[in-house]
């Protein structure tokens, strides 16, 4: 498994030599106090919302991952790119458009856009690609559109329904299923948007991305692992929720409030787990097809 590599130490003779300071902290000020208003009700969401509880952790993620990196960007010299400050401004009319039309994925996505266009113009293409992998992680914090959401809940939902649907009648407990409600015999089991697994899907591919980052050099691996969360996390779900019928049948004080919450817990590490599995699995295979290439070139 590879490692990241270190940053290596830059003179303090070289360290003037890097961003403009002063510049950075009075963009990020103005950029701060034109989003404070989208910015803090981003942040009630992520307090009230289960779906985004991730939130709170992204820019603290993206922050770490910068200072780690704070070396290796104060030995460059800044270049003013004016192709930024475009960025910039397309990021402030798509604020007042976003605002203006009350569409808050518009208005949030357009302190992402600006903040990159400041970071391009302030330090050019060169600091853009440093800090690519961590502003790319920002996106995370940015609830998903609701059209798009609905779209992808609603199948998740079916899906973990019919899944526990199966596994109920596979264990000879009668079941009913209608759409994504599951009519057992003591009650029924309504597998509602917050059982749909988009929850951990978010929060898995946020983690699998930052597990890739420090854990693994490669960069195809971050990618590889992402697209692994998808079937990890959507089977994770609808084993939880075909726990929760069978739990139900004889316990169904089991199947809400505190029982039910850690549950979603304990399978989530689970699918964490099996994560950190499947990157192990296919290091090796990386490894054993380098090896065999290798020893193919010295025949």
């Amino acid at each position: 498994m590879g490692t990241v590599a270190k940053s290596v130490p830059v003179p303090r003779s070289q360290l003037a030599a890097g961003l403009p300071w002063k510049s950075v902290a009075w963009f990020g000020a103005l950029l701060l106090l034109c989003y404070a208003p989208v910015l803090y009700r981003l942040a009630q969401q992520w307090y009230n919302d289960e779906d985004m509880g991730h939130g709170f952790f992204v820019p603290v993620v993206a922050g770490y991952i910068i200072w780690k990196r704070r070396e290796e960007l104060a030995a460059i010299r800044p270049e003013t790119n004016y192709w930024g400050l475009l960025v910039v401004l397309w990021g402030s009319l798509q604020f007042m458009l976003g605002t203006l039309g009350a569409n808050i994925f518009l208005a949030r996505t357009a302190f992402l856009v600006s903040l990159i266009g400041a970071i391009w113009f302030l330090g050019g293409t060169k600091v853009l690609k440093i800090l690519g992998f961590p502003l790319a992680l920002l996106w995370f914090m940015i609830p998903l559109p609701a059209i798009i959401y609905a779209r992808i809940t609603l199948p998740l939902q079916l899906f973990a329904s019919r899944v526990a649907e199966a596994v109920l009648a596979l264990f000879s407990i009668p079941v009913l299923r209608n759409g994504n409600v599951l009519e057992l015999a003591s009650q029924k089991l309504d597998v509602a948007e917050a059982c749909s697994g988009i929850r951990s899907l978010l929060s898995l591919s946020f983690l699998a991305l930052v597990y890739a980052y420090f854990f693994d050099s490669k960069v195809w691996m971050r990618w590889a692992l992402l697209v692994a969360t998808i079937p990890i996390a959507i089977a994770a779900n609808a084993a939880r929720v075909s726990i929760t019928g069978l739990i139900s049948e004889y316990r169904p004080e089991l199947a809400q409030g505190f029982f039910h919450l850690l549950e979603g817990w304990v399978l989530f590490m689970v699918a964490g787990a099996l994560l950190i599995l499947f990157h192990h699995l296919l290091n090796r295979v990386y490894n054993a097809v380098e090896r065999r290439s290798r020893k193919d070139a010295h025949a």
